[in-house]
């Protein structure tokens, strides 16, 4: 499982895909979630404005799994 530093209260399901590689810029995400199954915390969510906080698990299909951390 690859881990995700952040050093805000949280980040948006759209920022991290991003910032996991996943997808190349932001205007992306929406297709990409239309495309791809994303599951968080092992439930299935497409919410690009999903906050995610230190201690949540993603499943990103094609793409692997990350734990969100504290940078």
């Amino acid at each position: 499982m690859k881990s995700i530093g952040i050093s805000t209260e949280y980040i948006t399901l759209g920022q991290f895909l991003k910032l996991a590689d996943c997808i190349g810029t932001g205007g992306e995400v929406k297709h990409f979630l239309q495309e791809n199954s994303v599951r968080i915390n092992d439930e299935l969510d497409n919410r690009r404005g999903r906050k995610l906080r230190v201690g949540d698990n993603v499943k990103v299909e094609g793409f692997g799994a990350f734990t969100i951390s504290v940078r």
